[in-house]
């Protein structure tokens, strides 16, 4: 199970730029992200998980990929690196660039 913190008042300001975004710029648009998730989605989840600095950047750095030269296909928001220490249980393995992990 993942935890994430709740978003401060920035990425949420953001998430309604993008939110405003998807539902009236979009159909208008059309469906033309290369990647999946699309870049909205992957904007809101980078938010979520990342907080508006990090999180923003990362939506950002993506958004300029997603071109006709770019890449296409399966590209997730990377993770805080969490994941690889669930196995220890009891803490003490744990490196300190992943104590601020939640």
């Amino acid at each position: 199970m993942t935890f994430m913190r709740a978003p401060g008042f920035f990425a949420r300001l953001l998430q309604v730029a993008v939110r405003g975004y998807q539902l009236f710029l979009s159909p208008y648009i059309g469906w033309s992200c290369r990647y999946q998730p699309t870049c909205s989605a992957f904007m809101l989840e980078a938010l979520a998980r990342h907080g508006a600095l990090k999180g923003g950047w990362m939506g950002f750095k993506r958004i300029m990929r997603c071109h006709p030269w770019g890449g296409h296909g399966y590209d997730p928001v990377p993770g805080c690196g969490c994941e690889q220490n669930k196995a220890s249980s009891d803490g003490e393995n744990r490196s300190p660039a992943l104590s601020s992990c939640k």
